[in-house]
């Protein structure tokens, strides 16, 4: 009786491993439970950041505009350091937020690895091979994501709006010209984008039935089947158009971008010419130009992102929701 009674005691009192999550039904839903209140972190150190950065143009802009009027150059002594500080300051924001970033994905990433293997542990033949290629492949960028999802897009958009209300502050004329660089890819980077999108699940469709045919392929085969070569040619074709699309979105936005620095030279010479701006002002505005044009094609890459990884996450969701995921990859490799 008493080695019973010790034995009921003590059980209970054992640590049991808690059993992984099941895959979120939605990239949303995946995001926010896996890092709720990091996204809140990691939004306010973005906002630092957007805000610092604007600290080392004025200060670029004064030290210029010293220099031409040939002022003491004691006070331009002290606007260069200021600068280095501002620029260490913002460089320190900057790492801090990328190694925030990294932490807050690579543990996504883990988490969302071990989902996929709870739902689908039971898969065998071609749906195993779906099933590494999930947990191997899909689940990097996907898990990547969540540690910029919020960040990245608050980050670049609150320094493009905030440069841009400095230079309208400086100058409206040039900041219109500022303004008019980013107005035409507002029309032709969603519809490439979309192109994209299409042409990427495409791609990770063909290579779950890539991976599964290499499962269920008789190791009696010397080579690849007629079909698995015209699967390889098919991904080949789609990597080439999402290429094609891509770097023809990045010559088109350069484009535009040095068309906006040849329309501000222009404005703003004539405006240092008629008397009615400083040289420091041109300057600040290619300086802020070129300040806004990162950030703009960041946001670009942001968009094409979650594009792209709600496209990956609905398919790793679809193959493994419902009782039995096992059951379910024959509609992820047809």
């Amino acid at each position: 009786m008493p080695t019973s009674l010790h034995t009921d005691t003590a059980a209970p009192s054992r640590a049991r491993p808690q059993a992984p999550p099941r895959t979120a039904p939605s990239l949303l839903a995946f995001i926010w439970r896996e890092s709720a209140l990091a996204q809140a972190g990691l939004a306010l150190l973005a906002i630092a950041v957007f805000l610092a950065g604007l600290a080392p143009i004025e200060l670029q802009r004064r030290a210029v505009g010293l220099a031409v009027r040939g002022a003491d150059p004691r006070p331009l002594l002290g606007l260069a350091l200021l600068y280095v500080l501002a620029a260490a300051g913002l460089g320190g924001l900057k790492l801090a937020l990328n190694l925030g970033r990294g932490f807050v994905g690579e543990r996504a990433v883990r988490r969302l690895r071990a989902a996929i293997m709870a739902d689908v542990h039971a898969a065998s033949g071609p749906e195993r091979g779906v099933e590494i290629a999930m947990v191997l492949d899909e689940a990097e960028p996907v898990g990547s994501f969540v540690g910029v999802c919020l960040s990245e897009p608050l980050l670049q958009a609150g320094v493009l709006v905030s440069t841009l209300a400095y230079l309208a502050f400086l100058n409206p004329l040039m900041a219109l010209v500022t303004l008019a660089v980013f107005s035409p890819q507002l029309v032709f980077v969603p519809l490439m984008q979309r192109a994209i999108n299409r042409r990427v699940a495409a791609r990770v469709g063909l290579l779950r039935r890539i991976s599964g045919g290499l499962v269920e392929r008789p190791a009696a085969l010397p080579e690849p089947t007629p079909a698995e070569l015209d699967r390889l040619g098919g991904v080949f074709r789609l990597n080439m158009g999402i290429f094609g699309f891509k770097f023809s979105m990045n010559f088109l936005m350069n484009l535009s971008y040095h068309l906006g620095v040849a329309g501000i030279l222009a404005v703003g010479g004539y405006a240092v010419a008629a008397g009615e701006a400083e040289i420091g002002t041109v300057v600040a505005f290619v300086s802020g130009l070129a300040h806004m044009n990162d950030p703009w094609g960041d946001l670009v890459s942001w968009f094409r992102d979650v594009s792209v990884t709600r496209t990956k996450y609905g398919l790793i969701a679809r193959a493994t929701s419902g009782p039995g995921a096992a059951g379910t990859f024959r509609a992820g490799v047809t």
